[in-house]
């Protein structure tokens, strides 16, 4: 496996491969893997003949109190998993890499990005983007691999793809979760253990709320109310944002609910901030 960590040198062996007439699958991340990345890794050895994986924690889309200095990190291990995946190349950039000092140009958030996720994290998907297009600049990869977990950032990518004409195929993968239905996620590290027992609330309210639709409601409000008393369950949750959104335009559903659906919410249990999301569809739907 290559450890890659200047662009320039990510940019020729990416050349290298397509001159062989083989193609490139990455997988973005921001290291501290766990077996939902493995998952999106197995995706992309489908999609690609060679496959990079991303090492890199962005600072731009992280907020003055956000976790940014103590986000998880632990290169050695994410290598020695990405070894065993038999992944070909690793592109661990460091920070002055991916921005120079005199760095200016950053992508414009789109309205979409300012609601839910973005209301709650201003300039989050500013950076977000920025470091996706970056990214592919440096991997020039066919097919990039993320996964629907982060359904907000799935759609803003997708969105920047078609909008700017990026030559990539973006591949969704569905969220991993564990035994209990946690969405796995390098912060899941954050919580004690009896808050880990109880971080399940937020797969548990969308589960409610993928019954209601699936018994033909079709009031917003009513589906929504129903994932409260599970969040309610838990005394230390503080909800960010609990919505329905369409899933073609990321807009949130006020009224009538056109299916499928997306459910989405932002979860604080203790100190730490969980996401999840849910594709919701009336009965007589596949």
């Amino acid at each position: 496996m290559e450890i890659i960590t200047s662009v320039t040198t990510m940019q020729r062996w990416s050349r290298e491969v397509h001159r062989q007439g083989q193609t490139v699958a990455f997988v973005p991340t921001m290291g501290y893997l766990h077996e939902g990345h493995l998952a999106l890794i197995r995706a992309a050895q489908t999609a690609g003949d060679k496959v990079v994986v991303s090492l890199f924690v962005n600072p731009t889309q992280f907020g003055p109190q956000e976790d940014f200095a103590h986000y998880p990190r632990d290169r050695a291990r994410d290598e020695a998993l990405c070894r065993d995946a038999d992944v070909a190349a690793c592109f661990i950039p460091a920070t002055e890499e991916m921005y120079a000092p005199d760095h200016q140009i950053y992508m414009e958030e789109p309205a979409a990005a300012r609601l839910l996720e973005g209301a709650h994290r201003p300039g989050h998907f500013r950076g977000v983007l920025t470091v996706v297009a970056k990214l592919f600049g440096a991997v020039q990869p066919d097919v990039a691999v993320f996964g629907e977990k982060d359904a907000q950032q799935l759609w803003l990518v997708e969105k920047l793809v078609a909008d700017l004409n990026f030559p990539v195929r973006i591949m969704a993968h569905p969220t991993v979760r564990e035994p209990d239905g946690l969405a796995m996620s390098s912060r899941n590290k954050y919580l004690q253990p009896a808050q880990r027992e109880r971080a399940t609330c937020l797969y548990r309210a969308l589960q409610v709320a993928a019954q209601k639709v699936a018994a033909g409601e079709t009031r917003a409000a009513v589906v929504l109310e129903s994932m409260q008393p599970v969040l309610a369950t838990v005394p230390e949750a503080r909800i960010d944002y609990v919505a329905l959104v369409d899933p073609g335009t990321f807009r949130p559903l006020e009224q009538e609910v056109s299916t499928p659906c997306r459910a989405v919410l932002a979860v604080r249990i203790g100190s730490t901030r969980l996401i999840d999301t849910m594709l919701l569809s009336a009965g007589n739907e596949t």
